[in-house]
């Protein structure tokens, strides 16, 4: 009765007038209806000469209209017999058919949608902090919230609709419903007590956010997505802390592993003085050679951390071989990689252009940073309104006759950008064909198709949705995690009690657990690459690289340790 009594006050609420003025104008047609259909069984019962009391009209009008149809009072008379179908037919479309859709569209409906907004939360307990508030539900949402779980972050996804909400909550995530412009909702949100507030909307309603947030808190910060570059500036000047463009990201990445051009170092991040970088070692004495024999670290005081092999990291021993297609993944200074880069540096000029695939923002992206690198490059592109200069060939990427115009056949790296797996999939493994020798980089929107474009051909895939969840992850942990790339960790811990004294040979990290030691740090002092026979004493802070589930062993086999966190 209470639901019923609220779904009433629900139709008279201003939102509802329109509609419940239609419902009131269909209950008073029906029952004029029922009126004259019982006035008219009188008479045609008089003009049969029988006689029925006015009860007994209402009383067979509405058993004809609703179908029941006892038979205890009929018509004997060709008029009356028509009359009944006449009854008969408007019962149907009265009875039978508008009204339980009246019924369902005013009153169940309704009563359906006010059950729906009391299951979806509107507030997060008071309390909650340190959290990150999302306002948009997307694939790189989803990965964000994945990282988060595993390091046990808190967060709530903010949705406006509520069917939205709680079919992500059916899905396992954390939601609340709210307007996105809405101060009170984010007050709800204990938006003052946040860790993170990211943006991903459009660069109009990211700037709404930034605004509203900034009535709450001055000081939480928000992280957001710009499309166009002009609205970097709108959103930070509405209070935005970081602005990206992760797309323009994308084909910068995608632009900077093109092989062949410079084995100079490009840093990828850093910890504190410590920094991260890429190397090739495409023609540079060090192909052919093991780690060992490279003598990296003897020389220049480097520690190769990892190693990219067509996109496969693996953790490095002594015995690897360094080969043509090999990325060294290096830890060092920026004085070591400068000696690094005077030693084996070296920049060459592409025979033949670089070739991209789709000349949407990341195929542009992709080439301003190629000629940033004086690399010559051409843009395949089959909508005429994205050609822009003489870097542009309009044509589909399909098409072999606009592959060999753009230089298929003596391109030495191949990117693939465009927005849809699919479609990177079927170009990437037409481009093998053409040109099996090429380097070929690919695009992909959604991880599941990571290991197809792989098994397409593609030397290297790069996701938007993880590397834009790893940047927005790494602003939360500054100084004690780093992600890399997708499920490769920089992590920071202070030395475990049980291998305090012991040298870096004789705790045996790398092989029981996969994770390798990047550096070794003291309380004030310069962060070093340890040699195998470096001790560690109680005062120690160790850096390590390794997946995530290298890191999760970790954890498992040193419980008595605790991490870093430095502010």
């Amino acid at each position: 009765m209470k639901l019923l009594i609220g779904e009433f006050v629900h139709l008279l609420s201003k939102k509802q007038e329109r509609n419940t003025w239609i419902l009131i104008k269909f209950f008073i047609a029906l029952i004029i209806l029922i009126t004259i259909y019982s006035v008219l069984f009188h008479f045609i019962m008089v003009f049969e000469n029988r006689q029925f009391s006015w009860i007994t009209g209402f009383y067979w009008t509405l058993t004809v209209m609703s179908t029941l149809g006892f038979g205890d009072i009929t018509f004997a008379t060709d008029l009356g017999k028509m009359f009944s179908i006449i009854v008969l037919m408007s019962g149907i479309v009265f009875l039978l058919t508008m009204l339980p859709f009246t019924f369902i569209q005013f009153l169940y409906l309704p009563w359906l949608e006010a059950q729906a907004r009391a299951k979806a939360p509107r507030e997060l307990p008071a309390g909650t902090k340190n959290h990150v508030i999302l306002t948009s539900y997307d694939s790189v949402a989803t990965h964000l919230v994945e990282r988060l779980g595993q390091y046990q972050h808190d967060y709530v996804i903010l949705v406006e609709d509520v069917n939205k909400a709680l079919e992500l909550q059916d899905l396992g995530f954390k939601t609340a419903v709210g307007d996105l412009d809405d101060p009170g909702v984010y007050r709800k949100l204990r938006t003052e007590n946040a860790a993170l507030v990211v943006a991903g909307a459009d660069d109009m309603m990211n700037t709404n956010i930034a605004y509203t947030v900034r009535e709450i808190s001055q000081t939480v910060p928000i992280v957001a997505n710009a499309d166009l570059d002009d609205s970097v500036d709108i959103l930070e000047l509405a209070g935005s802390t970081h602005v990206f463009q992760f797309m323009k990201m994308l084909g910068q990445s995608l632009a900077r592993r093109v092989l062949g051009t410079t084995t100079r170092t490009n840093v990828i991040g850093k910890i504190e003085s410590l920094l991260i970088a890429e190397a090739p070692a495409m023609r540079t004495p060090l192909v052919g050679k093991t780690l060992r024999e490279s003598q990296v670290r003897e020389t220049l005081g480097i520690n190769v951390v990892g190693v990219w092999e067509r996109g496969q990291f693996n953790i490095p021993t002594p015995e690897t071989i360094i080969n043509p297609t090999t990325v060294l993944l290096l830890a060092g200074s920026s004085d070591q990689f400068s000696a690094f880069d005077t030693k084996f540096g070296r920049d060459k000029k592409h025979r033949a252009p670089a070739l991209i695939l789709g000349g949407g923002r990341v195929g542009k992206a992709a080439g301003a940073a190629l000629k940033e690198r004086n690399i010559e490059y051409r843009i395949i592109e089959k909508k005429r309104s994205r050609i822009i200069d003489e870097h542009f060939i309009y044509g589909s990427a399909a098409d072999i006759n606009t592959l060999k115009k753009a230089g298929i056949k003596t391109t030495q790296s191949i990117l693939v950008t465009t927005h849809d797996d699919p479609t990177n999939i079927y170009l990437t493994i037409y481009c093998r064909r053409l040109a099996p020798d090429a380097q070929i980089i690919s695009r992909a929107n959604l991880d599941r198709n990571i290991s197809k474009l792989h098994t397409a051909g593609a030397d290297l895939v790069m996701s938007y949705a993880s590397m834009a969840a790893s940047t927005l992850f790494n602003l939360l942990k500054p100084g004690e995690l780093l992600m890399l790339a997708e499920d490769l960790n920089v992590f920071r811990v202070v030395v475990p009690p049980s291998i305090e004294n012991k040298s870096l040979a004789e705790s045996r990290i790398r092989s029981r657990t996969g994770c390798n030691v990047v550096a070794v740090c003291d309380p004030g002092v310069v962060c070093v690459n340890p040699d195998p026979s470096y001790r560690f004493s109680e005062k120690n802070e160790l850096i390590l690289i390794g997946s995530v589930e290298a890191e999760s062993r970790f954890f498992t086999m040193y419980p008595d340790l605790r991490k870093i966190n430095v502010k």
